[in-house]
């Protein structure tokens, strides 16, 4: 169903680059969001006043409030889908993140509503009249949101969509809520005088706490800066080092300006005496297909390297057993050598993974030991960096 509704609303589909097939899967998912949320709404206050429930009460506000996330995933869509100007010229991607943060505080804001009128309830216990048509109405609502879950879930994948993700999470608090709605008037029917509404709605109110705080978390993390996923980058330098003439790669950074909108630099080795104009055609080719293939913007720079001198690559590769030695997570780059009458300088970079605990001062001073250990001749000139990815 979910595929035939997407295909008769939105052109182009399977276009999910382009930012303006993505803006009207935003658009579509709110819009039925909205009007899911407003019928389930109206159908649980009626029966919250048929049956004299809080619980049931304060989770058709909760619909409410659901459907006012809709609301605003749909304006955040238009919002991030503006094409880039002068004054943003990555574009509005990050707006659709701020769209999440905002229906994160939207479900706290509804958590801590739904936490008083409970605690009110247990302090002023009233018995629920239980009602079959009340039962069977809030049994379909569970299935409304049910699907409206696995609808926005499906379309968040296809666009890898924070915004739905938040979406997503509202809905199955939702459902958890109104299921322990649904046990609290059944359990009614058989025990008039068992008060457990305000129980269960304290319950169901830290449901919808821990989902707004999961999102806003999330949301928070990606806005400050999160480093890449490890399937992009692993996509990204498998695509790099499939080309001719590409022995490797490092300083890959990425950045990320909303979702579908990441932009990378990296260094690309290459042979030294590969012909200048063939290097910058190679080159050219890995931009052109990542931005084609994974909707990337690839800037590459070019680090010629030594493949053919003997001494070199024999230096390199005692280096870097010295380096897996000290300890296997690091690894280094941009090696080269300077003969001199009575040394030779070593000279390379070395990456250091975040969260060590010794110091870069301290790592480097031990490489420079071992690799003196090994011929007092070689001299060291270390530059310590850190990973991005």
């Amino acid at each position: 169903m979910t595929d035939l509704i997407v295909k008769t609303f939105i052109k182009d589909h399977k276009n999910i680059n382009d930012s303006k097939v993505r803006t009207r899967y935003g658009i579509l998912s709110g819009c039925v969001g909205i009007a899911v949320n407003v019928i389930l709404c109206l159908l649980k206050f009626f029966v919250g006043s048929l049956t004299g429930s809080i619980a049931i009460t304060a989770d058709a506000v909760n619909n409410l409030s659901d459907a006012g996330s809709s609301a605003v995933t749909v304006f955040g869509f238009k919002m991030a889908g503006k094409p880039a100007d002068r004054d943003h010229p990555f574009g509005h991607g990050r707006i659709e993140y701020i769209t999440a943060m905002i229906v994160s505080f939207i479900i706290l804001f509804m958590g801590i509503e739904l936490a008083i009128q409970s605690v009110e309830k247990i302090r002023s216990p009233e018995n629920v009249q239980f009602s079959l048509i009340g039962a069977v109405i809030i049994a379909v609502s569970i299935l409304g949101k049910l699907w409206l879950a696995f609808f926005n879930k499906s379309l968040g994948r296809k666009i890898h969509s924070p915004a739905m993700t938040a979406v997503v999470a509202d809905s199955i608090s939702d459902i958890a809520a109104t299921s322990i709605t649904l046990i609290a008037l059944i359990l009614s029917n058989f025990f008039p005088n068992l008060h457990v509404d305000g129980w269960l709605g304290i319950v169901v109110a830290c449901f919808v706490l821990k989902a707004g705080l999961d999102i806003f978390r999330d949301t928070l993390s990606t806005l400050i800066g999160k480093s890449p996923s490890k399937e992009l980058v692993e996509a990204l330098k498998k695509k790099i080092l499939s080309y001719d003439h590409v022995s490797g790669i490092h300083d890959l950074i990425v950045h990320s300006y909303g979702p579908g909108r990441d932009f990378a630099t990296v260094h690309v080795e290459m042979p030294s005496d590969l012909n200048v104009m063939v290097g910058h055609n190679i080159i050219d080719d890995i931009e052109n297909d990542v931005k084609k293939e994974m909707g990337i913007d690839l800037t590459i720079h070019y680090d010629p390297i030594e493949v053919n001198n003997e001494r070199v690559t024999e230096l390199k590769e005692i280096t870097e057993n010295v380096v897996r030695k000290v300890n296997p997570e690091l690894s280094i780059h941009d090696f080269r050598i300077v003969d001199g009458p009575m040394h030779t300088n070593l000279i390379f970079d070395v990456v250091i993974p975040y969260g060590f605990k010794e110091s870069p001062k301290e790592i480097i001073s031990e490489i420079s030991s071992q690799i003196s250990e090994i011929n007092s001749s070689y001299f060291t000139v270390i530059k310590a960096e850190h990973s991005f990815v």
